[in-house]
């Protein structure tokens, strides 16, 4: 990181979107340039067997259900819009933005409720889904990091959940700094009954509502709204990971790997902006322009106007435009 890169850093990372300076705090989510690979032969892949059963009955039961979407009462699929929406803002809102990056502060009844949604989307319990991000983060496409890119397609959006981690994953996630998530009460809650939560919230919640209130039948219910909605909200997570760190444009930092992709954009409620993101992780909206292909960014901005939620940070114009002129590649930007 440059000397002018880490001053801009410094600057607008704690700058509240009401214009207001918040106090210092620890930042494990910032590139570190420090990092080395170790020298020699990378340690063999170990497949975790049991994973790839379950992903693979997984998608096969997906597939199943997009078979039955055609037998399913219109209420039945708005309720599988609904509960992907409200799954994939466990992880946007929660995991990632609130969570994973501090961007923002959430009352108590926003934070249990982003926790209920987490536990619908199963994609690992906050606590450790925000630990292996701010990894990612902090060793971006290097062993370190959890699913690397530079791995390929396949590993980083799928493939890194079918093998041990690396590592160096391991080493590096247990010297970060998490004691933010360590003292949350909600984290450590949902954490204690994850599984139980996960059981009600992704399985039994979205199954039973459809089958009791319109009377759709429980097989329907449970492949359609269960299932299938399940594994579209991991895949346009996992895109993220994958296509998003591989196809797009980098206006922002074109020595990174991260991309601007609007069709990651819209299927993960904002997240597709991905090279503004990693060169400027601590921004609330993870885009330059608010609210365009962004409902994550809409929905905090109504909790922040209901009073649910405060302090977004934000980069200011001027630095965005200075990091442009300085690393960027010169191609159009997402706005």
């Amino acid at each position: 990181m440059t000397e002018a890169e880490a001053l801009e850093n410094k600057q607008q990372q704690h700058k509240a979107s009401n214009g207001n300076v918040l106090p210092e705090a620890p930042r494990e989510d910032v590139f570190d340039h420090t990092y080395k690979e170790k020298e020699g032969p990378k340690p063999p892949s170990v497949i975790v067997w049991k994973n790839v059963f379950m992903m693979t009955v997984l998608h096969i039961g997906a597939v199943y259900g997009m078979c039955l979407v055609p037998s399913a009462s219109t209420l039945t699929l708005l309720w599988s819009l609904l509960c992907f929406v409200i799954s994939a803002l466990g992880v946007t809102a929660g995991a990632h933005r609130l969570w994973s990056h501090r961007s923002y502060k959430a009352s108590l009844p926003l934070k249990i409720f982003l926790g209920v949604a987490n536990s619908m989307a199963f994609q690992n319990d906050i606590y450790e889904w925000a630990r292996d991000h701010r990894v990612h983060h902090k060793y971006s496409e290097t062993d370190a990091d959890p699913h690397n890119a530079v791995r390929g397609f396949f590993f980083s959006h799928i493939g890194w959940l079918m093998v041990r981690k690396h590592p160096d994953v391991i080493e590096k996630g247990r010297k970060l700094e998490v004691h933010d998530l360590l003292s949350d009460k909600v984290v450590m809650f949902q954490r204690k009954y994850y599984k139980a939560s996960v059981l009600l919230m992704c399985f039994f919640v979205p199954m039973f509502v459809p089958w009791y209130l319109w009377g759709e039948s429980l097989w329907v219910a449970y492949f359609v709204p269960a299932l299938l909605r399940y594994t579209l909200v991991l895949n346009a997570t996992w895109l993220v990971n994958s296509a998003a760190h591989m196809w797009g444009n980098r206006p922002y930092d074109h020595h990174i790997n991260p991309r601007e992709n609007k069709f990651v954009a819209f299927s993960a409620l904002g997240e597709g902006f991905h090279n503004y993101h990693h060169t400027f992780p601590f921004d609330y909206a993870t885009s330059e322009f608010g609210i365009k292909w962004n409902i994550t960014t809409g929905f905090i901005d109504t909790m922040c106007f209901l009073g649910l939620a405060k302090d977004r940070k934000r980069v200011s114009h001027e630095a965005v435009a200075s990091r442009i002129q300085r690393t960027g590649d010169g191609s159009p930007r997402s706005g």
